[in-house]
């Protein structure tokens, strides 16, 4: 008997306003427990309204990938520009690689945002972590623009590694972003599984430039 190949299911869902995917809205896809913490509630607050937006991407109805981003006025990161939205993060879960789909996300946020100058997010080298990393950002399009070496005040102390301003323009006239380099010695504090993510009880910078 010949075996029938069913053709995988997946989708792309909005989940900014949806109460049943609130727990993405706060945990993303790290193994960690859903807890609505306060920062992260406060960024949504502020930012939904203003454009916010989180992906899941969704393989037979499990979810394998996402995409969150927002103009740079709201972005999760210092970053400046005219008509230019910032990618807060994108993922897909190890399981789930060589299908294509950080692809799929990305091109779900460009036809979602057709009016935007450009695209802009960070990128990182040398670091311990394997999200963000500059290779991956390049692949996907973006370029970089600036960077800044650092160390990380609380972990691998005698590491240094670099931090990138990413950009892809869109518009033949986009006028590349800027960022606040003291702005990020800060870190961040969008989302806890973030690599730059400074712990809310950290009053000072947590990195170092070098």
């Amino acid at each position: 008997m010949t075996k029938i190949k069913s053709t995988p299911k997946i989708e792309i869902i909005d989940i900014t306003k949806i109460g049943k995917y609130e727990k993405y809205l706060y945990k993303c896809l790290a193994p960690m427990p859903f807890r609505p913490y306060s920062r992260r509630k406060e960024y949504l607050e502020k930012a939904t309204p203003k454009g916010f937006h989180k992906k899941l991407l969704f393989l037979n109805g499990n979810v394998v990938g996402q995409i969150e981003y927002a103009p740079v006025e709201v972005s999760g990161y210092p970053i400046m520009g005219d008509n230019v939205i910032a990618m807060n993060c994108i993922w897909v879960l190890r399981k789930a690689k060589g299908q294509n789909f950080v692809r799929l996300l990305l091109e779900d946020m460009l036809k979602s945002e057709k009016e935007a100058a450009g695209f802009a997010t960070i990128a990182l080298e040398n670091h311990w972590s394997p999200w963000f990393m500059k290779w991956q950002m390049e692949k996907l399009g973006f370029k970089p623009l600036d960077r800044i070496k650092v160390t990380h005040k609380t972990k691998h102390k005698r590491q240094t590694f670099s931090i990138y301003l990413m950009w892809m323009p869109i518009k033949k006239a986009a006028k590349p972003p800027a960022w606040n380099k003291q702005k990020v010695l800060e870190g961040v504090t969008f989302c806890i599984a973030h690599p730059l993510y400074t712990p809310e009880k950290w009053k000072a910078n947590i990195l170092e430039a070098t």
